[in-house]
């Protein structure tokens, strides 16, 4: 039979902001897969928990799960306790497995709004539900249990896969930046005498510089070839800190503001822009093959995330930096390595997810003949197009794994459908 949600059971609203929660003996139900813990509890009780958000916000709706919590708790107060009124009638434990199977039909399609996308306690409570009988409801939830231990274990083992592939990019990189993917050509001109090109190019600008550090031995992690040389980033580019806009500049029309939710995946992506209606200076206009780099955000794993600029006449704000230099395809692909990450996480200041100018200039790299640059970037992406491809099979798999078991489950609630149809 099918019931709408608002008759069969209560539907309440969490109290406790998020933020504002206080340690404690309960946990405290929130947004993300994790949760957190209260000094207080506001539920004792079985009841399938429904974001009243969008996960990914930004006019997008979207719902990653629906949770299910039993016992006392404490509930964020952007999600909604759905509490059987007879769990002889209807199992918690059944409405979650429904509600969270189901929810891109009966909850995501619900969702409203422009900018903040949310789900309303009134629309949850319209959502129509199959109840079977209560046996039923328990083998359903049986089954459900089954078919997940089954998926953790594909899932532990695709994610083991992954992790495998991240780690042979890194090897792959790590072996380009030590001068070990390409072999050498003693005929190309020495990373020395390049460097000290590029010194006397800058010094025709008649720009002063403050002077960086010689590089001490200690600083240097591995050694290179010969014909390279180790030097600081700031002697063969430069960055440029972003702009802080204020309120009231920020409109529909005018430049478009790069951030740091533009850098995803290391790629540049132009949706969710801002604008200001203001003159910005011509250095903080990012080219076509500039280097956009996070270097401030409310995420440790964000800073240093690094990305090509590949469309020009956009600005940036102040927690992103702009690097500039002739030589930005390899040192793209310095910043995706290990090396680099560890240099951020060694000079970050403690407590501050801060990567500030002077940091960027004073980081180490190791510079190549200008020939081997591009020798390495091309074998990079050839190996990393490889790579690539094993990635997006073990994801198609993934997905595959959890269509399968969303398939199984729904043939158990169509099969009692159909059964009191025929009935």
């Amino acid at each position: 039979m099918k019931y709408r949600l608002g008759d069969i059971c209560n539907i309440t609203k969490g109290e406790t902001g998020i933020m504002k929660a206080i340690p404690g003996p309960y946990t405290m139900v929130a947004l993300g897969e994790a949760d957190k813990t209260h000094n207080e509890f506001q539920f004792d009780t079985k009841a399938a928990i429904i974001p009243l958000v969008s996960s990914t916000g930004h006019g997008h709706a979207s719902m990653k799960r629906v949770k299910y919590q039993e016992g006392k708790f404490a509930l964020g107060n952007i999600l909604c306790a759905v509490i059987p009124k007879d769990e002889n009638f209807v199992l918690a434990k059944y409405l979650h497995i429904y509600l969270h199977w189901n929810r891109e039909e009966l909850l995501v399609s619900q969702m409203k709004g422009m900018a903040n996308v949310s789900l309303s306690l009134n629309k949850i409570a319209d959502v129509v539900v199959t109840v079977p009988g209560i046996e039923k409801q328990k083998q359903i939830v049986e089954l459900e249990q089954k078919l997940v231990s089954k998926e953790l274990v594909i899932e532990k083992l695709l994610s083991d896969q992954l992790t495998q592939i991240e780690n042979l990019n890194q090897a792959i990189l790590q072996e380009a930046v030590q001068g070990k993917l390409v072999a050498q050509n003693p005929a190309d001109e020495q990373g020395s005498e390049l460097l000290k090109r590029i010194k006397a190019e800058k010094a025709k600008s008649g720009k002063k510089e403050k002077p960086l550090p010689p590089i001490r031995p200690e600083e240097i992690p591995f050694d290179i070839p010969e014909n390279w040389v180790w030097c600081r980033l700031g002697e063969i580019g430069e960055p440029t800190i972003g702009i802080i806009f204020k309120p009231s500049q920020v409109g529909k029309i005018g430049i478009p503001v790069l951030r740091a939710n533009n850098v995803q995946n290391n790629k540049i992506q132009y949706s969710d822009l801002i604008y200001v209606d203001i003159e910005v200076r011509e250095k903080q206009i990012a080219n076509i093959g500039d280097i956009l780099i996070c270097v401030r955000s409310g995420s440790n794993n964000l800073i240093g995330k690094s990305a090509i600029i590949e469309k020009g006449g956009m600005s940036f704000g102040a927690f992103m930096s702009l690097y500039r230099s002739n030589f930005n395809e390899y040192i793209y692909q310095f910043m995706t390595s290990e090396i680099f990450k560890k240099q951020i996480n060694d000079k970050k200041s403690t407590g501050i997810n801060q990567l500030t100018q002077g940091t960027l200039n004073n980081i180490i790299i190791p510079l190549p003949p200008f020939p081997e640059q591009t020798l390495i970037v091309s074998e990079i992406e050839k190996q990393l197009t490889k790579t690539k491809q094993l990635k997006e099979h073990i994801i198609a798999n993934q997905q595959a794994t959890e269509q399968l078991l969303k398939a199984l489950l729904h043939g158990a609630f169509d099969g009692e459908e159909r059964e009191e149809t025929v009935n």
